[in-house]
Parts: C-alpha cells; structure tokens; sequence
C-alpha cells in the first residue's frame, strides 16, 4: 500500500461558476485557474500522483498549455486514473477537507463524492469530503480564497 498527500488553493473571482468534485454549486463567485479551477479535484489528482511518485498535477497539467485551457478537471481525473493504473496500482481510499468560508458544503456533498467515484471506478463509501471553515483565520478566513488537503490510499493491483 502507498500514501499520497495532495494541496491545492485557488482564489476567488467573480463571473466564474463554483466547482468542486466537478459539481457546480450555486455561489456569487468562483475561483481562478487555468482550467475550471476545482480545487477539489486538483487537490485528489496529487494526492494520487504522491501515491505513484508521480509527480504532481502541474508536471503533467501545466498551466502554460492551452490544451487545459478551461477543461474539466474531472477529465484530468480520469487521466491520472488511469496513470495510477499503468503505473500497477489501483485506488483504495481518498478522504479530503476543504476549507472554506462560505458557501456551505454540506447540500452538495454526496453529489460530489458520487460523481468523483463514478469517475474513479470507486464504490460508494470510498470517498469521503469534509467542509470546514477557518474561523476567519488567513487567507481562507478573509475570504480570498479555498484551500484543500486530500489523501489517496493505492495498492498494488492484483489485475
């Protein structure tokens, strides 16, 4: 079994849609990036590279190709998906926190976790997103931006 740890922040921007774990949640702003700025997801893709000793998202996702210009960061799931595969490995387990002020997360939880599964072969119950806020501490606090953590859990792949 290996361990993977993953990070990921993204300020906030008005006239974008708010995304996490690919589901887009009713918001005034959303955060910037190069591609659709899911810092959820982004935050899983490294904790899952880690895992591999893959590198991280931005070796293989930089910002600076317009290829990734706008994607949705649940295609650069499924390609990291299927690098953890290539590399032996199957997925066992992701949990992840993201630190926000506002919106809550709590409505929109289980849709992500759905949909993140789905996207990773993952059964229910392999994939577990917590909200939490920054009791108006840092950058989080302020309301600048979102940060996430995550941890992937691989194994070595029987297939």
């Amino acid at each position: 079994m290996r361990i993977g740890c993953g990070y990921d922040s993204h300020r906030w921007a008005d006239d974008r849609e708010l995304i996490l774990g690919g589901v887009n949640i009713p918001h005034d702003q959303g955060l910037t990036g190069h591609s659709d700025a899911d810092a959820l997801t982004h935050a899983i893709c490294d904790a899952l590279l880690g895992a591999i000793a893959g590198g991280d998202i931005g070796l293989h996702f930089p910002d600076t190709d317009p290829a990734f210009s706008g994607i949705s960061s649940l295609k650069l799931l499924a390609i990291v998906k299927d690098m953890v595969t290539k590399k032996g490995f199957a997925i066992d387990y992701i949990d992840s926190t993201v630190i926000m002020e506002r919106p809550r997360l709590r409505p929109y939880i289980a849709e992500m976790e759905e949909r993140l599964a789905e996207v990773l072969d993952l059964p229910p119950g392999r994939i577990n997103i917590k909200g939490k806020t920054n009791e108006g501490m840092g950058f989080v606090g302020r309301q600048e931006g979102v940060a996430v953590l995550a941890v992937a859990t691989v194994r070595e792949s029987s297939d």
